[in-house]
């Protein structure tokens, strides 16, 4: 398991770690701490307009962040999670508006990657979750691409990615609609 406490540390100061999720290397911070995700926005070079993905090893990691789901929404969540499915759910009106893009929705995940649930899992917490790469570039793959790519602007964490090719499918949760593939 990696350094927990140094990673908390790194996360307390405002700072941006990469770690392997489903499909490539994820830079992430505090989603709670607007300075680490201006920072992380800036290291990729993303329009805050855009909006964010959390990831979360439970339910629960997530639930501050959005409005509450009726009973029967809710129990529909287990047929995409844990998983690689990324679902726009209505988000608290409390959400930072640096999270959601100033949407009233918010792009979260709990996910069924080994590495990234149990970051997620020994931190507490849910975490920011985009690829790690510049914006319009190719997402990296390995912790060393990430050390060459970011230097001391993140703190890697050692793993292995997942299996998937593609990065998770996003999909509207009330309408159905797949936004991304």
């Amino acid at each position: 398991m990696a350094d927990i406490p140094a990673i908390r540390a790194r996360l307390a100061r405002g700072g941006v770690i990469a770690y392997p999720t489903e499909s490539c290397y994820g830079l992430g911070c505090d989603p709670r701490n607007y300075r680490a995700v201006r920072r992380l926005l800036r290291i990729k070079g993303r329009p805050a307009a855009k909006g964010l993905i959390l990831i979360a090893s439970e339910f629960g990691q997530l639930e501050r962040y959005l409005a509450p789901l009726p009973g029967p929404a809710r129990a529909t969540l287990g047929r995409y999670w844990p998983g690689p499915t990324t679902l726009l759910l209505p988000a608290a009106r409390r959400t930072p508006h640096w999270l959601t893009g100033g949407r009233d929705t918010l792009a979260v995940r709990v996910t069924a990657h080994h590495d990234a649930a149990r970051l997620c899992q020994a931190l507490g917490m849910a975490l920011v979750s985009t690829s790690a790469n510049r914006a319009g570039r190719q997402p990296l793959k390995t912790a060393a691409a990430c050390r060459r790519a970011f230097g001391h602007r993140v703190l890697v964490v050692a793993g292995r990615i997942g299996r998937r090719k593609n990065p998770s499918t996003i999909i509207d949760f009330h309408s159905g609609r797949v936004l991304r593939g």
